[in-house]
């Protein structure tokens, strides 16, 4: 791809070496615009237009620059500068070097691009000018804004009609149809009018589309025959319209990845009639997809998602097509290039009969999908078992003879008028209209099954008699052979079949299934009667060759007869070789252009025209032998004629090349030698200038250097002091920040010691209640204690013992306590060391569990021993329960004694009490039996405090009734002293 960058020069060449655009993209030349100077950039292109002959183009850019781009002649001059971005431009007027732009003061300029002079100034709108749109006649254009659009005269630049619309509505776009007087308008809510352009009547307006499929339409196209309006807007549907029948006859469905389209366009053709069938559908995503309306294939496409392309437009004779892309830059595509892969033969097309139905077609049956392989189309109803086709619906109402109506919207009669006129068809459509002349079936199953049987035994050894160099066409050629033969046994037997089919096969060796098609149809419609005489040649169809002879050659055939030539000579090698021995390449493709196009008797005619075309030399042969030396002969004549004719035109070409380059050879040598002189005056002057302006340069520098010194330095003063000033108020910041600081951390320090002094006197409180309470405990206790003093001491201690052993372990319980709060502690605080083992513990885990039966088993075996253990000190507990009844027996007979003894004693004061003080020690004595049970017996630690608990009580209700007995005794001893002293004082 070569790029070309116009810089700041007015012309120049558009490329330096001839161009060769790659099938891939098909890019002739990309053009840019980098301004140069102290900051470069770039100059995007805004609009595109080409005119009226297809070879020059015009572009403006943002700034204004209008260039015309010659592609013919290679040179691009800069025409115009508006010194504002243009909006719009039109190149198709009826002088042609004059072009219309719309300039973004929403006026309309006319410049010659000749003469590069201002023609006419238009005015009249009040907002952009986004669309030109010029008569066929280019003696009108119509300017589209927003708000309305004008009419105007281009010979006086006179506007003579306006639309207005309400504000509402809104103007999509206003346009001439081509090559007609008509008028469309479409608007923003989805209305399409036509005008007269002469009376502005209004002569029709479309019905609105399904609701089913309905969208805001946005961009529009028309072919060049002005019968099919093409429509589409944010959606991947596209809306075909037929302007003559005035209704939507089909619904193209984008591809998914298409959401919205932005420009539509027809492709243009020279052998179409203006009858487009192919559409270029630019979508959101900058890339350009051509489509057949027809087969709904995708052709090519241009652009792509990291180049997208923002406008296109295309030559109106379909040649070259210029992209503006995002960037900036122009692209000019060929289309040949493009389209050299559609040249091939084109994949099979399934479709489905249909009748035009009264009244309107709903979308469903309209819609179709856009796809790169096979069409697809509406689905058949089940009872329709035949692979058929859609034959073009002429919506027009005047159907022309069935005869002359041809698959894939092509009329036979339209094709022999174009042939007629061409000699011949256009090379990359001339397989799609055989196919559509010879109504192929495309019957993929059964040619499938045919090819399945494999080689047939009559084609095994075809490379012996026909010795093929490629061995790809030899293959091609015996399967087509022996899918003939599969088809009828009688091709088989046919020794002519190779030489009739190999042409077929050569054009046809990327698709078999056409070339065995185009071979049976051809066999079937024009060589249907040649098996009448089989094995031998067939006499019927010789014989009528021979009779159209003698009608316009009667001499020739006269000397066919004198010299014993029949047609089996001269006739029937042409008819089994059909010609492929005898023409070119060329000539035999423009034979079979006329041959599928006529009737099939139009075979035979060429045989007769051969030979009378050739009359000369067979004249002039006298033997029999002569006349097969002659048909080699001629051949190679032929050959050799064409040959020669080459090399001449090669040499032709060759010499005027070389002229041409001679004069350009001497006019640049002038050109160079006048540019020299015009050089060494200009040098000159230039030198004088040169000398001026250093010394004017050398003073603007001391001056420019000594005030940027000086600003300098009063940038340093100001950036110094500024400095200054934001050093100062960051230090008065820090300083601000510190106290605020220091008085946060004042004011946290004095929250923490009100907390903490809050929970020390929570705590102190709570010790002086804990203390106050043991305080209370031990008053109570050393109180009791001294009461039990006087009982003995022996059982006091014991009992102080007991108390202060239970106080211990309260005590060891608190410290008990305490550890485990310590511990707890420990735990939280080992946590985090317990996660990083936790990894170590998993793998001892794995460990364990292959101890895990063992251990069981131990803990079954302890288990039983605790249970054993268990019943031992259950047998304990039982027996000091019994000593602890006995205890308390013990003490409750001690007391009935005590009671006795002090009622005797009050009954007989005098009576002496040694055996009850001795009974009293033994009943001390027996008192302790408690205690020493307890201090001997080996318990578990909850039961000897449940038993202590227990003797303490017993000891303390013990204590108290002796008390009372004391007392009791004491009063009672008192009581008896006193009467023992009073009695002679009663007596006296």
């Amino acid at each position: 791809m070569q790029s070309t960058d116009l810089g700041n020069k007015e012309s120049g060449k558009i490329w330096h070496r001839k161009p060769s655009p790659a099938t891939r993209d098909g890019i002739i030349v990309n053009i840019i615009h980098n301004t140069s100077g102290y900051h470069p950039k770039v100059l995007r292109f805004l609009n595109v237009a080409f005119d009226g002959t297809g070879d020059c183009l015009i572009a403006g850019d943002h700034q204004g620059n209008i260039y015309v781009f010659d592609l013919h002649g290679n040179r691009f001059n800069l025409v115009q500068r508006t010194a504002q971005a243009s909006t719009a431009l039109a190149f198709n007027l009826r002088r042609k070097s004059e072009f219309l732009v719309a300039l973004a003061d929403y006026s309309i300029k006319c410049f010659d691009t000749v003469t590069k002079e201002l023609v006419s100034w238009m005015r009249g709108h009040e907002s952009s000018v986004f669309s030109i749109s010029v008569h066929a006649s280019g003696k009108y254009a119509i300017t589209t804004s927003s708000d309305t659009a004008q009419l105007w005269d281009l010979d006086t630049f006179q506007r003579k009609r306006k639309l207005n619309i309400r504000q509402s509505v809104g103007i999509q776009k206003v346009f001439f149809l081509p090559l007609s007087n008509t008028i469309l308008s479409c608007f923003k809510d989805n209305s399409i009018f036509a005008w007269e352009c002469d009376t502005l009547f209004c002569k029709y307006q479309l019905p609105a589309p399904p609701e089913s499929s309905s969208i805001l339409y946005k961009v529009f196209a028309v072919t060049r025959d002005g019968r099919i309006l093409a429509a589409g807007g944010k959606s991947n549907h596209l809306h075909l319209w037929c302007l003559e029948a005035r209704q939507l006859f089909r619904i193209i469905q984008m591809p998914t990845k298409v959401r919205a389209i932005r420009h539509l366009e027809f492709l243009p053709d020279s052998f179409d009639a203006g009858s487009n069938q192919v559409l270029g559908v630019l979508s959101q995503d900058g890339i350009m997809r051509f489509i057949n309306m027809q087969t709904c294939k995708l052709l090519f496409e241009i652009g792509s998602l990291d180049e997208g392309i923002s406008s296109s437009a295309i030559s109106p004779h379909g040649r070259y097509i210029a992209s503006i892309m995002e960037n900036g830059s122009l692209n000019i595509y060929s289309v040949q290039a493009l389209t050299q892969e559609i040249n091939k033969p084109p994949p099979p097309l399934v479709k489905v009969i249909e009748d035009l139905p009264k009244n309107k077609l709903s979308s469903s049956d309209l819609k179709m999908k856009v796809t790169s392989g096979r069409v697809q189309q509406p689905a058949k109803s089940r009872e329709s078992k035949m692979q058929t086709r859609i034959l073009k619906q002429d919506l027009t109402g005047d159907f022309e003879s069935k005869k002359n109506e041809l698959p894939d919207g092509l009329n036979k009669k339209r094709l022999q008028i174009l042939l007629k006129g061409y000699g011949e068809y256009p090379t990359k459509y001339r397989m799609f209209i055989w196919r559509s002349l010879l109504q192929l079936p495309e019957n993929h199953t059964a040619f499938s099954t045919l090819i399945d049987k494999g080689t047939h035994v009559a084609f095994l050894n075809l490379q012996k008699k026909y010795p093929i160099k490629s061995r790809k066409l030899l293959r091609v050629l015996q399967r087509t052979l022996s899918a003939l033969a599969h088809w009828s046994v009688i091709f088989s037997d046919t020794p002519y079949l190779p030489l009739l089919a190999f042409p077929f096969v050569k054009l046809f060796q990327n698709n078999q299934l056409i070339c065995f098609e185009v071979i049976a149809t051809l066999i079937i419609n024009w060589c249907q009667h040649w098996f009448e005489y089989f094995p031998n040649p067939p006499i019927n169809i010789l014989s009528m060759i021979e009779n159209v002879l003698a009608f316009h050659d009667e001499e020739l055939l006269q000397h066919f007869i004198d010299h014993d030539i029949t047609s089996q000579l001269y006739a029937w090698p042409l008819l089994e070789t059909v010609f492929s021995e005898v023409l070119t390449r060329e000539e035999w493709l423009k034979l079979f252009d006329n041959i599928f196009s006529n009737h099939p008797s139009f075979l035979l005619m060429t045989v007769v025209a051969y030979n009378i075309c050739s009359r000369t030399p067979l004249l002039s042969c006298n033997l029999k032998d002569d006349f097969e030396t002659v048909e080699d002969m001629q051949a190679k004549v032929d050959q050799q004629r064409v040959e020669d004719e080459a090399w001449y035109q090669k040499q032709e070409l060759l010499r005027k090349a070389e002229e041409t380059r001679r004069e350009m050879l001497l006019q640049e040598e002038e050109k160079m030698i006048q540019q020299r002189q015009r050089l060494a005056a200009v040098k000159r002057e230039l030198k004088v200038k040169e000398m001026h302006l250093q010394d004017a340069a050398r003073r603007r520098f001391l001056k420019l250097q000594q005030d940027q010194q000086e600003m300098e330095l009063r940038r340093l003063d100001d950036e110094i002091g500024r400095k200054v000033y934001m050093r100062d108020r960051e230090i008065a910041a820090t300083a601000r920040d510190l106290e605020m600081r220091q008085l946060e951390l004042e004011s946290q320090k004095r929250l923490y010691e009100k907390n903490l002094t809050e929970n020390q006197e929570a705590v102190a409180k709570e010790m002086r209640a804990d203390a106050d309470a043991y305080r209370r405990k031990v008053d109570l206790e050393e109180h009791m204690f001294h009461k039990l003093t006087e009982a003995g001491e022996t059982r006091s201690q014991k009992t102080q013992k007991v108390i202060k052993e239970n106080l211990a372990k309260a005590e060891q319980a608190c410290l008990n306590t305490d550890w485990q709060i310590q511990s707890l502690h420990k735990q939280k605080c080992d946590d985090l060391q317990r996660n990083k083992c936790y990894q170590e513990v998993a793998k001892l885990l794995r460990e364990n569990r292959r101890k895990e039966i063992e251990i069981i088993n131990a803990m079954v075996e302890e288990e039983a021993k605790k249970w054993k253990e268990a019943e031992g000190k259950e047998f304990r507990l039982r027996s000091a329960k019994k000593a602890s009844a006995l205890s308390d027996a013990s003490r409750k007979w001690f007391l009935e004694q005590e009671i006795n003894a002090a009622v005797e004693h009050a009954e007989n004061p005098c009576h002496k009490e040694e055996p009850r003080f001795q009974n009293e020690q033994e009943d001390s004595s027996c008192l302790p039996r408690t205690s020493q049970l307890n201090d001997s017996s080996e318990m578990d630690p909850s039961t000897q405090i449940s038993l202590n608990r227990r003797a303490v009580e017993w000891d303390t209700t013990g204590q108290n009734l002796i008390k009372k007995v004391r007392n009791l005794r004491q009063r009672l001893t008192a009581r008896a002293r006193h009467r023992c002293q009073t009695p002679h004082l009663l007596a006296a």
